[in-house]
């Protein structure tokens, strides 16, 4: 499976270097020298080198040697490759395709709905939660959300007062 890491930015100096915007909680084991990354459907991009410059992560691609060529990348999606069956190392945390698609039940065991995406907010992340026509937006924090089982493809809320009354 293909999972967006980054997004190539603008140029930066004379020298093929690029800005990468990182759109992964795991940039370093992600922006390696030498790894490769996948752009447009499948295509290889090696990465030279990466460094970190005032909060900004710029990397060098091979075969991109100075500024004209970087500026051909910018706004690049950049991908990895992720086995279908791997969870980050803490177990309380999870990818995002891992949640799509999971069915929501209240711990009384009242059908909630489907998670159709998770929005990641300034707060806290939230999951959109599906049943028709309505959408029902519930904070993933532990409170709200004391069980996730990925294997067996549920999830388990307890919902504060208001949060599934049809009529907010």
């Amino acid at each position: 499976m293909q999972v967006v890491v980054g997004r190539i930015g603008r140029p930066h100096g004379v020298r093929g270097e690029v800005t990468i915007e990182a759109r992964t909680d795991e940039p370093d084991r992600h922006f390696v020298p030498g790894n490769v990354l996948l752009v447009d459907g499948g295509q290889p991009l090696t990465i030279e080198t990466v460094k970190w410059h005032s909060g900004r992560l710029i990397a060098t691609f091979a075969g991109f040697a100075d500024r004209t060529a970087a500026e051909s990348l910018r706004n690049t999606i950049l991908e990895a490759e992720r086995a279908d069956d791997e969870r980050p190392e803490d177990p309380d945390e999870f990818y995002d395709y891992q949640l799509v698609g999971l069915e929501v039940v209240t711990t009384a065991g009242e059908a909630v709905g489907t998670v159709s995406e998770v929005l990641h907010l300034p707060a806290q992340d939230v999951l959109s939660v599906t049943n028709g026509d309505r959408e029902i937006l519930v904070p993933f924090v532990s409170a709200v959300v004391p069980q996730v089982d990925i294997d067996a493809r549920r999830i388990v809320i307890d919902p504060p007062p208001g949060l599934l009354d049809a009529d907010l």
